[in-house]
């Protein structure tokens, strides 16, 4: 294991850092031979001769623009189960840290371009803003745009993060030794140091378990993400505020006010949908755990101020203010007599202390020096380091106030006592139930769920009138409305507790009505959520309300049901409490399986820019919240051009979006990384609220009419392989899916800790989104991300003035650029051959195999063909060469892993209760994710 697939080509670093430091192959093939001298000496040389001949094997094939399957299958046959478990992992550890070494030579490149302004710096903010001047923006629109800003990515726990805790630890690690390494090329015994310890990290993570023997708990989930705060969040998002602010001086010559451009938010502990491990003990966990988080981090920092600032009143003259703090702070040490400083800062730090001991069991770090008044409010201790501040600005020291004092009061305006916002989301479906439960022991109408929808809306909108609670503390309720009306209780608590901004959002999946809504009203208002004042009858509400729709059907409906719900008196006045903002939020994951990727794309784009409408209309401004995953069937591909690419003004300064599964570690493990992604999203949301990125003029109409053609020409292809109708097979496609897919297996695997269906059934509806596309990329045919797009195209093009116009939507249009180049990007991973092999060995009927894999043989070539001429290419990856030479170094060592799994799969499935076949399969599950990076 002493190369690369491709260690001949250099083109990754020819236009990079004229240094070998840029080389990620370099880095690659060391860790490939130090993986290798760790196997030969822990395994032996005969298993270390059957890695290296299997990844010749493969490399040469896949050289030769082969996919060698069929010998490899033949190879492997022979080969004892455990070696092949040794070269699972072998082929594992390589991925995972080829995997790190790419990312560290992306940021190197981007560094040296950066230093040497040359090469595109698109998606940073110099660049945004040198785009909007450039274009003729005027300064007063994008400083309005600056002062609206708010990006929110929210953190949620989904089962495609398949890495350890442990495992992450040590490959940052390795990541770091390999960064000293590229600063120590011209050093060989510093260079012999770091490879010493490099070998030593890599016998590590070989004596390192990757699976987990117990399945993830959401205290494990919270944990992990709250890990990524001290990793990078809390230094990045106060650095890029303070260049967002230099920028704004700079270009604009205006002072920015706006403190939370960026304000991090999280699932995990507040999403009950389909989770029943999420309670209310649960939610009281993640709301405290991120409250120690938060305190943690401001306890040090005070702390740390009180030992650097030791200036002496014998030297300098305070402030009158700053003395009175010193006073107050009941230090009274000989030693920090002539320091008011240090004095002053200790009582700041021990009021923060008394204050989290209010509201947390446990306060993390030392006990204060005495006991003084708790701190009502974070402002109270920004206004007393603003006397800090100005104290030292007054006797010279004010650069110690911006370097040392100022990032300690913007870090607490920007993180609170609360860390970050914490949604709640539930299933519409359970709401209803509660609400119903609540009315029949209440005695208001024991038929609630036999009402029609206008009813249901007259009976809330009633119970919205009036301030008295529909429960009552001494009725024993089912144990669903109980385990609800609890998470609601903790809720209300944490608001009493931590403020309003610690649970801001109430989103509720499969919203399809205004009752839907309403409901949720009714339910917050019986724990003061939402208030009536029973003088004047005005109701307002504490937190945002969010219906999420992402079902086709209810995205083709969503603008109908805000108009509605805006339009309803009683609702209305909740959005006005609320500063006139309603938030509404759009699903990928479901609306892809519901839909196929075309009429996703499509429906999505049009629900947005009708939501949009809707809410002007209403004179409401609109807040969308894009429900991403990380692989294209579920939302993901460059976040840059992908916000650049919704309609007109959909983006309004504000976007939240989610941040899931293996994308959190990839985007967040790291500060650079997590610079990189939260500077791209700032620049693509300023660039999209103040430019119209489209410019279509008289062709929107024309574009917009093909793309429904389109959408419902996709929609129809791909139902009809879903349903089994276009195949002669109805109902029988399910059959197909279970078996051709690891999708059982992958229940085993423990990687989340909610259960893989929304209900305990086989039908693909039921089944979540995230293991659907991730049971397809394990047989690398990755359907969600492409099947339907060629048969559109193909019935669309009846003449050349129709595909005259497909190619002037693919060279002019945003929308479908970023449609197809998010295409290319699956298509580019995706294998026929060995998704044949899958289909062979697994799929048991082999009439259905044959008819369902023909099909999807037939428009996966179609879609091939027409996404070459759109685009002008063969090469589905010609606009993102890195992307290709990724792909091209990392395949051959997922053509074994593939064929093992396959194996593995027969004989699991066979009856064999081998623990060695179980495990495999979960490894290759395992490694096979990580090689493919963005899985589910």
């Amino acid at each position: 294991m002493t190369d690369t697939a491709d260690a001949s080509d250099t083109s990754a670093t020819a236009d990079t850092a004229p240094s070998r430091s840029a080389d990620a192959s370099a880095d690659i093939r060391l860790l490939g031979r130090l993986i290798g001298d760790v196997l030969r000496e822990q395994a032996g040389d005969d298993t270390f001769e059957l890695v290296e001949t299997v990844r010749r094997t493969a490399v040469e094939a896949r050289r030769d623009g082969d996919t060698p399957i069929a010998e490899l299958t033949t190879r492997l046959a022979a080969a004892d189960l455990a070696d092949q478990l040794h070269l699972i992992r072998a082929f594992g550890w390589l991925s995972l840290l080829a995997n790190t070494a790419e990312d560290l030579h992306a940021e190197r490149r981007r560094r040296y371009h950066r230093d040497a302004g040359t090469g595109s710096q698109e998606g940073s903010l110099p660049a945004g803003f040198d785009k909007l001047l450039a274009n003729g923006v005027d300064a007063d629109t994008i400083v309005t745009a600056l002062e609206e800003l708010r990006v929110s990515p929210v953190i949620t726990a989904h089962p495609t993060e398949v890495r350890r805790q442990t495992i992450l630890d040590h490959v940052d690690t390795v990541a770091r030794l390999l960064e000293r390494r590229a600063r120590s090329l011209d050093s060989p015994s510093e260079l012999a140091e770091i490879d010493d310890e490099l070998r030593l990290e890599v016998l590590t993570l070989w004596q390192t378990a990757k699976i987990r023997l117990s399945k993830l708990r959401v205290r494990d989930e919270i944990n992990e993400a709250l890990r990524y705060y001290e990793s990078s969040i809390f230094r990045t998002v106060p650095r890029l505020r303070r260049d967002l602010a230099e920028l704004s001086e700079q270009r604009l010559g205006h002072h920015l006010d706006n403190r939370r451009p960026i304000a991090m938010g999280s699932w995990i502990g507040g999403d009950r949908d389909g989770n029943p491990f999420v309670t209310a003990p649960v939610l009281k966990l993640a709301v405290e755990s991120q409250a120690g988080v938060a305190f943690r981090r401001h306890l040090a920092a005070l702390r740390h101020l009180s030992r650097d600032l030791s200036m002496s009143a014998r030297l300098v003259t305070p402030t009158p203010e700053l003395n009175a703090l010193a006073d107050a702070s009941l230090d009274d040490s000989p030693f920090r007599a002539d320091e008011p400083y240090r004095r002053a800062l200790r009582l700041l730090h021990a009021r923060l202390w008394a204050m989290a001991a209010q509201v947390l069991d446990e306060v993390p770090g030392p006990a204060p020096h005495a006991e003084v008044e708790p701190y009502r409010s974070v402002d109270e201790l920004i206004a007393d380091l603003d006397v800090v501040i100005a104290s030292l600005r007054s006797h010279g020291a004010g650069s110690l106030a911006d370097e040392r004092v100022a990032p300690v009061r913007e870090a607490l305006e920007i993180f609170g006592t609360h860390l970050c916002g914490l949604d709640m989301r539930q299933n519409s479906a359970v709401h209803e139930q509660v609400v119903a439960e609540l009315f029949d022991v209440a005695g208001v109408t024991a038929g609630y769920l036999d009402l029609d929808e206008d009813a249901r809306i007259a009976l809330l909108t009633d119970e919205l009138s009036n301030a008295r609670p529909l429960g009552s503390p001494h009725v024993d309720y089912s144990d669903l409305t109980a385990g609800e009306l609890a998470v609601l209780r903790e809720a209300a608590s944490a608001h009493e507790r931590f403020g309003a901004p610690t649970i801001p959002h109430y989103v509720i999946s499969m919203a399809e009505s205004v009752s839907d809504v309403l409901e949720v009203a009714v339910l917050l208002k019986e724990v003061g959520l939402v208030r009536v004042d029973h003088a004047t009858g005005a109701i307002t509400s504490a937190l945002d309300i969010v219906p999420l729709f992402e079902t086709i059907a209810d995205l083709r409906a969503a603008d109908t049901t805000l108009t509605a719900l805006l339009t309803h008196a009683r609702y209305a006045e909740l959005v006005t409490s609320r500063g006139g903002w309603q938030e509404v939020m759009i699903g990928y994951s479901d609306s892809n399986k519901d839909g196929g990727y075309v009429a996703s794309q499509w429906e999505l784009y049009r629900a947005q820019r009708a939501l949009v409408a809707a809410a002007d209309a209403a004179g409401v401004r609109i807040r969308l919240f894009h429900g991403r995953g990380g692989t294209v069937g579920r939302g993901g591909g460059p976040a840059y051009q992908a916000i650049l690419a919704q309609p007109p003004g959909s983006v309004h300064g504000q976007l939240r979006i989610t941040e899931q599964g293996e994308m959190v570690a990839a985007k967040y493990a790291q500060p650079a990384s997590a610079r990189r992604n939260l500077e791209t999203l700032l620049a693509a949301t300023l660039e999209a609220s103040c430019l119209d990125a489209e410019h279509l003029d008289d062709d929107g109409p024309r574009f917009t009419d093909a793309m429904n053609e389109l959408a419902e020409l996709a929609l129809q292809t791909y139902r009809g392989l879903i349903d089994g109708t276009a195949v002669g097979r109805p109902g029988e496609f399910v059959t197909f899916f279970r078996e051709i897919t690891p999708i059982g297996e992958i229940a085993s695997l423990n990687v989340g800790s909610r259960p893989a269906s929304r209900k305990q059934s086989d039908r693909i509806e039921d089944l979540r989104a995230i293991p659907w596309v991730f049971g397809w990329s394990q047989c690398r045919l990755n359907l969600p991300g492409w099947f339907g797009a060629g048969s559109a195209f193909e019935a669309f093009a009846t003449d050349d003035e129709r595909r005259a116009l497909l190619a002037d939507m693919s060279a002019r249009w945003p929308f479908f650029q970023a449609m197809l180049n998010n295409m290319g990007m699956v298509l580019a991973k995706a294998d026929l051959d060995i998704g044949r092999r899958y289909a062979d060995a697994l799929v048991t009927d082999a009439s259905l195999r044959d008819s369902v894999f023909e099909r999807i043989a037939d428009e996966h070539a179609l879609t091939r063909r027409w996404h070459a001429e759109l685009t002008g290419s063969d090469d589905p990856l010609v606009d993102n060469p890195a992307l290709a030479r990724s792909i091209r170094n990392r395949f051959p060592y997922l053509d074994p892993l593939h064929v093992m799994q396959v194996e593995l799969l027969a004989r699991h499935r066979a009856g064999d209760t081998d623990e060695l076949v179980g495990r495999g399969i979960q490894l290759t599950l395992n490694t096979i994710a990580t090689g493919l990076r963005n899985s589910g």
